[in-house]
């Protein structure tokens, strides 16, 4: 019993089936339908990056 047997949850996943051993769960919905509900958009904030600092440039003498 392992890879190769059909019948286990094992067996399923390297065939990559499902059946009896590996099924599916199936939400069944109960009571009366309600409304759709709204999705908020969120808004992302954008953080602002850090002002660069201005290098000095060097001076050589002549």
């Amino acid at each position: 019993m392992g890879k190769g047997d059909s019948k286990t949850a094992k067996g399923k996943r390297s065939k990559s089936s499902y059946g009896n051993a590996r099924s599916h769960s199936v939400a069944k919905a109960t009571g009366a339908p309600s409304a759709p509900v709204v999705k908020k958009t969120a808004t992302k904030s954008v953080a602002k990056a850090p002002a660069k600092k201005a290098v000095a440039k060097k001076t050589t003498a002549k």
